[in-house]
């Protein structure tokens, strides 16, 4: 960060895309109304949720700080760990290879390789335990075959289909689940992919604070979790998001995500016109709005 200028990067993991601050004196805490002016795709730069990387402590590398698209404050997520983790890398706060991320589910290691090309990678996540909630009764969408509530650190609620389901059914009942948990969750729309083979799954998801992405990591961990748990599939997943396919491992430690990354461009903000985005959004929240690390 220089004297007036924010500098992010740009990153995506199957398409579930992130701004990445490293703030290495950690003097540059986001507001919820700056997050949000970032991730608008009109006004803004455009991205489904912020990164603020920080020095880790403890035998951490790092410290991830994660909000969503409209600001809010996230505990994990799989695809943006990965993406902060590159960002790293390519600053030289860390090396290829296990890199432990504290976040606010908890500590998880990276492993982190290097890909084909210029800003290409692939990560695997130690994602700890899935927690399985209770089977769930629900009356939507109609293909409904089973419903299931998992906590990956987030909350899910995972809907197994007969068959994809249609917009109306990802936006309208995403949404409503997402409003019927305190707090939010996330939404995942899943049905099998039998040419795939088992544990071949697709996916849609609806996110808390943000609506649909092209993938959520979390999610797809929480939606393999729920298979095993119903006695369809033991793994390992591939699970067909739209944005690209992202793999799970369930082992007695937990689950084990992986999936590409690209680096896709470097950020400058003057912060004048960050403040100025941000007022147009609406009154710039104060730094006390900006969860402390735990």
């Amino acid at each position: 960060m220089d004297r007036g200028v924010l500098r992010l990067t740009k990153h995506h993991g199957a398409g579930n895309d992130f701004l990445v601050l490293l703030d290495a004196e950690g003097r540059r805490p986001l507001s919820r109304a700056e997050v949000a002016a970032l991730c608008d795709r009109r006004r803004g730069v455009g991205a489904d949720g912020v990164l603020r990387g920080l020095p880790g402590t403890d035998g951490a590398r790092l410290r991830m700080e994660l909000r969503n698209a409209d600001g809010s404050v996230a505990e994990m997520s799989g695809n943006g760990i990965r993406c902060l983790v590159q960002a790293a890398v390519a600053a030289g706060w860390a090396s290829p290879g296990e890199v432990a991320v504290d976040t606010d589910a908890g500590r998880r290691t990276v492993t982190f390789t290097p890909g084909p090309g210029p800003g290409l990678a692939h990560a695997e996540v130690a994602m700890g335990r899935a927690l399985l909630g209770d089977e769930l009764v629900l009356g939507e969408p109609a293909a409904l075959e089973r419903a299931r509530a998992v906590d990956m650190g987030n909350p899910h609620v995972v809907l197994l289909l007969a068959a994809p389901p249609g917009d109306d059914d990802v936006t309208g009942v995403g949404a409503r689940l997402e409003a019927s948990v305190a707090g939010g969750a996330n939404v995942e729309f899943l049905w099998a992919e039998p040419e795939g083979g088992e544990g071949a799954f697709a996916m849609r998801v609806w996110e808390r604070g943000v609506g649909e992405t092209l993938a959520c990591g979390t999610g797809t961990c929480a939606a393999a979790a729920a298979v095993a748990s119903w006695g369809l599939a033991a793994g390992p997943f591939r699970v067909r998001n739209p944005g690209g396919v992202l793999e799970v491992t369930l082992t007695e430690a937990g689950a084990v995500l992986g999936g590409p990354t690209a680096h896709v461009a470097d950020v400058v903000v003057a912060e004048a016109v960050l403040a100025a985005m941000a007022e147009a959004a609406g009154t710039l929240s104060s730094v006390d709005e900006v969860a402390a690390p735990r």
